[in-house]
């Protein structure tokens, strides 16, 4: 299996047509075929469904085009690693991060680091928990920021000093945005939109000291910035976290923190035994002196 054969598959998987995918590729369309088709004889599986105009993935496809991803993404980070100059440092450095505004601290030492080095680029990635822990493991990126009580036990990791607080995002025309504080009493009967990481870790089912369950929940996000909308049309009450969505001037929403306080600290993470690009170890030290 070649990288060449993976991105032709990856153009035909995005294409859904092997026509579509010859031309944007430049090769004839029979050219294309006949390697998709050595392609699935190589693997011993089908990986396409042919039907009419429209190309879909069969299960080994849907696997392959996963992994295809994940190879030429590695691929193409370890060949920029090896390209950049070591007189004149450049190069990429791949972070993953959830939604909080202590990203801060890790934009303040960015600054620092292409200030002495203006060739290093920074390119983040939003995801939740689970997909950066993934891509951290599996070496797709350089650093992750996790929220804690994360899995940190495969990797190094220094904490920020910042946390997040919890609390409740909704319209400012609310009866409970009279409120300065959140009680669990008052999430009762409420229509509840919560993140699927917090759920997954129980962290407002602690606090809350009952099941889940009891809850109406009408909606789950993995980024507030999906759910703010969810409050905006009126569809219910976000659980989130603190200073992520604008709740000044003339937003139509408010924040509430939660009562009794619910907090939570970010690690700063990279893989144990990590062999870091140039880039990529610069920019560690330069956050460690921040820190």
């Amino acid at each position: 299996m070649e990288l060449r054969e993976l991105r032709y598959f990856l153009a035909v998987a995005r294409e859904e047509n092997i026509s579509k995918a010859a031309e944007l590729l430049f090769i004839a369309q029979p050219s294309l075929s006949r390697q998709m088709q050595n392609l699935e004889k190589e693997i011993g599986k089908p990986l396409f469904v042919r039907g009419g105009k429209k190309i879909t993935l069969t299960e080994a496809g849907v696997l392959l085009r996963k992994r295809a991803e994940e190879i030429l993404s590695l691929y193409e980070k370890t060949e920029a690693e090896l390209l950049s100059a070591e007189e004149n440092i450049g190069g990429t450095v791949l972070i993953g991060c959830g939604e909080s505004y202590t990203i801060e601290t890790v934009a303040k030492a960015a600054k620092h680091l292409q200030k002495d080095h203006p060739d290093i680029r920074f390119d983040f990635f939003s995801g939740d928990g689970v997909t950066v822990s993934e891509m951290l493991d599996k070496g797709l990126i350089d650093f992750g920021v996790l929220v804690k009580p994360a899995d940190l036990s495969k990797f190094e990791y220094v904490l920020l000093p910042q946390t997040d607080t919890w609390g409740v995002l909704m319209k400012k025309d609310s009866p409970l945005s009279e409120k300065p504080f959140i009680s669990p009493e008052d999430l009762h009967d409420l229509p509840l939109i919560l993140s699927k990481q917090s759920m997954r870790k129980n962290e407002i089912s602690e606090w809350y000291k009952k099941d889940l369950q009891s809850l109406n929940i009408v909606a789950t996000y993995n980024l507030i910035y999906n759910a703010s909308l969810l409050v905006k049309s009126g569809l219910g009450y976000a659980v989130g976290l603190d200073k992520i969505i604008n709740t000044t001037g003339d937003s139509e929403l408010t924040f509430r923190p939660l009562k009794p306080k619910l907090e939570t600290s970010l690690a700063f993470a990279w893989k144990r035994y990590q062999v870091f690009s140039k880039p990529a170890e610069l920019f560690l030290n330069k956050l460690k002196e921040v820190l």
